[in-house]
């Protein structure tokens, strides 16, 4: 496994860490003010799980 494989998982795992995290707080009826932070930081997460993997697609995907 190449690096980009290793950084887009571990990207990927960050965004599912946060968002059980959201939801954890959620279920347990924890701070409104938690769950805005989680959500901010999960869509910040998502975004650089996006640059990650394509990023990865335009160095190394292969045309046809």
């Amino acid at each position: 496994m190449n690096i980009t494989g290793i950084v887009t998982i571990i990207a990927l795992a960050a965004v599912a860490i946060i968002l059980f995290m959201g939801l954890w707080n959620m279920f347990r009826d924890g701070s409104p003010n938690v769950s805005q932070k989680l959500m901010r930081a999960r869509v910040i997460a998502q975004a650089v799980a996006l640059v990650v993997i394509l990023g990865a697609l335009a160095l190394f995907g292969r045309a046809g």
